[in-house]
């Protein structure tokens, strides 16, 4: 961290994305496996510099009845954020009637919540019914899996009942978001009947509201993807020690500046990920 000019690091999984996400396992199989790499991670990963390493906590999914109380351990360690998959687990979506006292907990306990696909999953993924590489599967379940997640917290409601609520969408660009939010309020303004009792609002507007997208910092429409959305919502990852990791965060920032402006490159490197994760220095 300290050569690649790194503050403060929140933690997400490598092989956690892959081991948790497995449909077939029974549920308490995922919440033993979950509860142990939360345990590990506190205790003994981040324990080596807990100002530096923050803990981003694995939620079991497969078995609803449990996320509240594994959320509340988390918190008592004063963890800000916890991941969750965008795909569907045993059959649910985001917006499952099952998991609402999951968002309830965590818009009351201020935790927010980062959306992180992985490829090669034992899960439903968009692509994995057509392609077997990882080139193609890497393509396409990162950003589309996370539209698709998106309009679930959109359409049944979850963004709407839960203001409060922050949602991060990582490790799929931005180069999306512009398009799919312009599509989604087409959407709303000739289908709104058909959503109204869980969509109040258009739904770029619950996007602005409480959302967080990461960007590439190679990606080459970045200032006209802040220019449609504004840069209060960006927020920048390393991604390492991933094959696309960033290997020199200073340069990264100084490259990026070449192309934002410095106002700009500091709300994407610390103040949107310090108001997404809260308060933590």
């Amino acid at each position: 961290m300290v050569q690649m000019g790194i503050d403060i690091g929140f933690i997400y999984p490598t092989y956690g994305l892959w081991l948790f996400a497995i449909d077939q396992l029974p549920a308490e199989v995922i919440g033993a496996f979950t509860r142990a790499y939360n345990t590990w991670l506190s205790e003994e990963f981040c324990s080596y510099n807990p100002d530096r390493l923050k803990g981003v906590g694995a939620i079991n999914l497969h078995a609803p009845e449990e996320m509240v109380q594994e959320l509340h351990r988390i918190a008592r360690w004063g963890w800000k954020a916890v991941f969750l998959r965008p795909n569907p687990v045993k059959g649910r979506i985001l917006s499952d009637p099952a998991y609402e006292a999951f968002w309830s907990a965590c818009e009351e306990l201020d935790i927010a919540v980062g959306i992180h696909e992985g490829t090669h999953s034992r899960l439903p993924t968009t692509g994995a019914d057509r392609f077997n590489s990882r080139f193609a599967l890497h393509a396409c379940s990162h950003p589309t899996e996370q539209m698709m997640a998106l309009l679930a917290l959109i359409e049944g409601g979850v963004l709407e009942r839960h203001p409060q609520l922050r949602v991060g969408f990582l490790e799929s660009g931005c180069g999306w978001l512009p398009y799919w939010l312009w599509r989604l309020d087409e959407e709303y303004r000739n289908l709104d009947w058909e959503v109204k009792d869980n969509v109040k609002l258009m739904p770029s507007e619950y996007f602005r509201r409480q959302c967080y997208i990461a960007i590439e910092p190679s990606e080459p429409y970045l200032p006209q993807v802040i220019e449609s959305i504004g840069s209060d919502n960006l927020i920048f990852g390393s991604d390492y020690p991933h094959m696309d990791h960033q290997p020199d965060v200073v340069r990264t920032v100084v490259e990026l500046e070449g192309k934002l402006s410095r106002e700009i490159v500091q709300k994407l490197v610390w103040d949107n990920p310090r108001r997404f994760y809260g308060s933590f220095v």
